[in-house]
């Protein structure tokens, strides 16, 4: 099966075929820098991650954008409150957001273009689109004419007659029609402004990302992502000015991924949900959120609820939990692949090909690791005597995750310290010490040696009530929080 992309644009699955043979171009649209982003403006780049790895792996060579907004409404206003210039502010944030992005463990993009970088791109695009009549001058503005633009709606499907009939729009007599977008905004006191044909000023939200799609990969690209709330206006209005601009199409896939709710409610700052990623980080870790991200489908919404990471950090520890046996018995030695467990795992591959090829159909995927989990848990048991048959399962085993977990960036962390760090994180939210469980466990072992097993039910119990699990195995009793 070839790699099928659902196209926004066309409202359906397309066989995916680059504009040139070999080579894709995506851009992905990034923030707006004036605060810590919050948690939903990483899923665009754990899922591009993704995306770019498995092109990759299908033999393209791939070329990526990732931009930053960096001169914004909000930027100046955010500024203005601190005291600070506002560029000072953007470069600020930028670092913040690369401090987190790196923390992710995601591969860095190919370009990260700034809008302040891209000013002569913008005002030779804006000239013309006024050459060619698809925009005008008014008073130290320049405006979009959305009527000298026929194909207006075509990707949010939305009809502009009845954009037109419901606008809310405040009369701005500078507009020939209510919804035409302001492409250079004239100067005003205490802003940044540049020079332009058009008088000081700076450039509309809209143009920027036209001008640096065009100044990195020219006039066409092949894949264009964003947030499902980016559809309508932001990427109607860049296609009106490229295509209006070259008369080429503007991109060949487009591709949207949905918001995170927190108990079904959209995060915002009024609910009292707003987590930035450094604050989830410092809570969790990053393999929760990316499992978080990739375990629903990205045209899904995607549950960030106390219950949704409560499900996260039960399925990773079932994973991790079976590499760490992998792990143990390996002891840092490589051992040859299992024939037997091969032929599990290469099934499981041409599923997760299938998967991934049918429009990044993450679920899928992982529910073809969870097959090759469960059928190593049952041929691989913990606290057996090793030999030589469980070390060549174990070696298929990890080499099969760990090739999976490569192209999302998850399964790459040392599976006994990322369990520990696990269970040390829920023992601090179910304010639970653990030398008081050590304390517990080496009791109820002392009693089962004794043979005192009315006691050592007693304990286990009394863990069980705390939220742990024990497990007795022939070096002794091991315990772990419940998931």
């Amino acid at each position: 099966m070839s790699l099928q992309i659902y196209n926004t644009e066309s409202r359906k699955l397309e066989k995916f075929e680059p504009l040139t043979p070999g080579h894709v171009k995506i851009y992905a649209c990034g923030p707006t820098v004036y605060d810590y982003l919050h948690v939903g403006n990483f899923r665009g780049p754990v899922l591009f991650n993704l995306v770019r790895n498995w092109l990759e792996e299908l033999g393209y060579r791939v070329e990526y954008a990732l931009n930053f907004t960096d001169v914004d409404d909000k930027i100046i206003t955010r500024a203005n409150e601190q005291g600070m210039d506002s560029g000072e502010l953007a470069a600020k944030y930028i670092v913040e957001y690369k401090n987190d992005f790196a923390s992710l463990g995601l591969r860095p993009h190919d370009h990260n273009p700034k809008v302040t970088e891209s000013m002569d791109q913008i005002r030779d695009l804006i000239a013309r689109l006024v050459e060619n009549k698809k925009a005008y001058v008014a008073a130290g503005d320049v405006m979009y004419s959305i009527e000298a633009f026929s194909g207006y709606g075509k990707l949010s499907g939305r009809n502009v007659e009845d954009l037109q009939a419901g606008a809310r729009v405040e009369i701005d007599k500078k507009k020939k029609n209510p919804l035409d977008f302001a492409l250079w905004k004239g100067a005003k006191p205490g802003e940044p402004s540049w020079s332009s044909p058009w008088g000081e000023g700076r450039p509309g939200w809209h143009i920027e990302c036209s001008a640096m799609v065009e100044k990195i990969f020219g006039d066409q690209i092949d894949i264009h992502g964003g947030g499902t709330d980016l559809i309508f206006p932001h990427h109607e209005n860049e296609i009106a000015q490229s295509e209006g601009c070259t008369g080429k199409h503007y991109v060949k896939y487009w591709m949207h991924w949905h918001m995170l709710n927190f108990g079904n409610q959209k995060m915002s700052k009024s609910l009292g949900n707003f987590v930035t990623m450094r604050q989830f980080l410092h809570r969790y870790n990053a393999e929760i959120y990316k499992w978080m991200i990739l375990s629903v489908h990205y045209r899904s919404t995607s549950d960030f609820s106390d219950e949704g990471v409560d499900r996260a950090v039960a399925n990773l520890a079932r994973i991790y939990s079976a590499m760490s046996v992998a792990e143990s018995l390996l002891a840092g030695q490589k051992a040859e692949p299992d024939a037997s467990f091969e032929k599990i795992t290469t099934e499981a591959w041409t599923k997760v090909t299938q998967a991934l090829n049918d429009d990044f159909g993450t679920p899928n995927a992982m529910a073809a690791l969870f097959d090759v989990v469960r059928q190593f848990n049952n041929q691989v048991k913990r606290g057996l005597k090793p030999n030589a048959a469980m070390l060549s399962k174990a070696q298929s085993f990890l080499n099969f995750v760990h090739k999976l977990g490569k192209f999302m960036a998850l399964f790459q962390e040392p599976a006994h310290e990322f369990l520990l760090s696990l269970d040390n994180m829920l023992l601090e939210k179910m304010n639970l010490q653990r030398q008081e469980i050590d304390k517990i466990v080496a009791e109820r072992s002392l009693a089962r040696n004794n043979k005192d097993f009315a006691k050592s039910d007693e304990l286990r119990k009394k863990l069980t009530d705390m939220g742990i699990s024990v497990s007795d195995t022939p070096e002794g009793s091991v315990w772990e929080v419940t998931k």
